[in-house]
């Protein structure tokens, strides 16, 4: 029998672990690549972006989506790719820089999707795990986010590669130094070493029936990540939504046994989730909070993140706790992460 049938969620545990290394990897080798395509792409001025990915890949295009309009002042929006692959639109895309995010970089539908792009006069970027991927040939730029290997099907570093990645690349696109980058590798170090923490969190929910995951800002794309990575390790179906969205209408169903976990920001996002934690209190909700040490001691329970960090890069160390929530409720239930059923790592979509 191999190690991988025997200890159940080896190969996710050890990925997990390899994501401060693989942070100061983008830092140190990375990054004058990323700044050095962002001046390219910058000296083009492109009047708009359009962001391409699925699943995982999607919620860092989420978070790109947020850097591009706060930090960059241009509008950017998801791409919806079956308007080109199964309705054969043609929208004129000159000067728009179409940034498409995979970690495999095989998708046939990414691929598609992103030639048709290309030929409508669009810039376009692919941000893969895979410099020799068929994304990355058709793409006229491509950045490496240089995660290495990832053969767990639940995707951990290749994510925060990804995010570290595109938030470098919007730096160098608004001529910034990335500086607030630099303290994420021993960060996450830190938040890495509290497993025993995050596994004391995971009795919560070891019987669950159904999760709601919320926040606001940057902290949304982590939400919606984390849903992700719950309900494809655990099964547990996890519902991820925008606090102002939760306020209409969903919030009626949370009671006094519905579990919430609240991403709350460090900023301003977390400012405007304030109303709605107030509102989760008052339904007597189970609330775990993921953000501040005041907010995880106002809250049912919580994990508390590092202080001072820069709002637009807390969702690089916000997703690392909620990576090992997924794993270790996954092991408390009998079920091994590294296989989740009815998975594969490359999702060929057309």
């Amino acid at each position: 029998m191999s190690d991988t049938q025997t200890v159940p969620g080896r190969i996710m545990a050890a990925e997990m672990a390899e994501q401060p290394a693989v942070l100061q990897r983008i830092l140190d080798e990375g990054a004058p690549k990323i700044f050095e395509i962002a001046g390219q792409i910058a000296a083009r001025e492109p009047r708009f972006v359009l962001l391409t990915a699925r699943g995982t890949s999607d919620n860092a295009a989420l978070y790109a989506k947020y850097l591009i309009e706060i930090l960059l002042g241009k509008p950017a929006g998801l791409t919806s790719m079956s308007t080109t692959t199964a309705y054969g639109a043609k929208p004129d895309l000159t000067d728009v820089l179409v940034i498409t995010v995979s970690q495999s970089g095989g998708s046939p539908d990414l691929v598609a999707s992103t030639k048709a792009a290309r030929e409508a006069g669009a810039i376009t970027l692919a941000v893969t795990n895979n410099a020799g991927s068929p994304l990355a040939e058709v793409s006229e730029f491509h950045i490496d986010v240089l995660a290495g290997p990832e053969k767990a099907l639940p995707a951990t570093k290749t994510y925060t590669a990804e995010l570290l990645a595109l938030y470098l690349l919007i730096e160098g696109l608004r001529g910034g130094d990335g500086s607030a980058a630099k303290a994420l590798p021993e960060l996450a170090t830190g938040i890495l070493a509290r497993q025993d923490e995050v596994k004391a969190l995971a009795e919560r929910y070891r019987f669950a029936q159904r999760l709601v995951i919320t926040s606001r800002g940057y902290g949304y794309p982590t939400a919606r990540e984390a849903a992700l990575k719950l309900m494809e390790t655990t099964y547990i179906p996890a519902s991820p939504f925008s606090g102002a969205d939760l306020l209409h209408g969903p919030l009626a169903m949370v009671d006094n046994v519905s579990p919430v976990i609240a991403i709350v920001p460090d900023g301003k996002g977390g400012e405007a989730l304030q109303p709605v934690l107030d509102r989760l209190r008052g339904r007597g909700a189970d609330l775990v909070v993921v953000g501040q040490q005041a907010q995880v001691e106002s809250a049912s329970a919580g994990f508390a993140l590092p202080a001072g960090v820069p709002e637009e890069v807390q969702p690089i160390l916000e997703i690392l706790p909620l990576q090992l929530l997924a794993y270790e409720v996954t092991i408390a239930r009998g079920q091994d992460p590294d296989a989740p059923r009815a998975l594969a790592k490359v999702t060929e979509t057309h």
